[in-house]
């Protein structure tokens, strides 16, 4: 595959699975939503169906990775980095674009929720906003040991499940029945581990929607937890390096 179809591929791909899973979640929290309230369950089947939607979609292009954290392990495994500077850079404006569809897609929620007399008597704060949940994660309980470690088991688990089940002949991305078992290991981690923290699993899907919500003109919007903002970009390059290595020790 060509560097073009990568960057291309990866845009796409990053971009629908941004759109529908932070669809999802704008659509269990915002108000004058018809799914408000839907629950847990739903965000994480929502996510799991975002990413068998894009992987199908875009595998053929640039093997779907949608996913720096993939791209750190399959590229620690192989030894082979010169494609990762366009998987980075269309995951990252693909998660920036699916951000900012969201935005679009639920403008008037976002209003009806940020112009809410509770939400509008609020003052300012640098920390998570009453919306910044749509774009990116945040904990339940701010531990940054505890906070690392969940994102970095969340993503061994992702990664060691693609490198072990997923890649395709060339091993440059998931093949047809790995896209579906990788789709259902996000529900998984989402259903046991996701608790703590949101489980972002991916940096790409963390940094560039929280770029996106510190930029959109959202009246009352609150700020954009730039001080736990590190923790879902390390954690899952913590995480897949360690998948990485295991693989190489247990199944190489």
């Amino acid at each position: 595959m060509s560097s073009s179809d990568i960057f291309i591929g990866e845009t796409i791909g990053t971009a629908v699975l941004i759109l529908l899973g932070g669809g999802v979640v704008a659509a269990v929290v915002l108000k004058r939503s018809k799914a408000q309230n839907a629950g847990w369950l739903a965000i994480t089947l929502g996510w799991g169906f975002a990413v068998m939607t894009a992987v199908y979609m875009t595998g053929s292009l640039s093997g779907a990775h949608l996913n720096p954290a993939v791209t750190f392990g399959i590229a620690l495994k192989d030894g082979e980095w010169g494609d990762v500077p366009f998987y980075l850079a269309g995951q990252f404006l693909g998660a920036m674009i699916g951000a900012a569809l969201v935005w679009v897609a639920y403008y008037g929620q976002f209003q009806a929720h940020l112009t809410d007399p509770e939400a509008a008597s609020k003052p300012a704060v640098e920390g998570p906003g009453p919306v910044l949940g749509v774009f990116s994660t945040g904990p339940e309980i701010r531990n940054v040991w505890q906070n690392l470690a969940t994102e970095a088991l969340g993503t061994l688990v992702l990664v060691l499940a693609v490198l072990t089940q997923g890649l395709n002949e060339d091993g440059k991305g998931l093949n047809v029945l790995g896209g579906l078992i990788v789709a259902f290991v996000v529900v998984g981690i989402g259903l046991s581990l996701g608790g703590p923290t949101g489980y972002a699993i991916n940096p790409a899907r963390d940094l560039g929607p929280r770029i996106v919500h510190a930029l959109l003109p959202l009246p009352n919007k609150g700020g954009s937890d730039w001080g736990y903002a590190w923790i879902p970009v390390v954690g899952p390059l913590i995480g897949a390096a360690a998948a990485a290595g295991i693989y190489s020790l247990a199944f190489a």
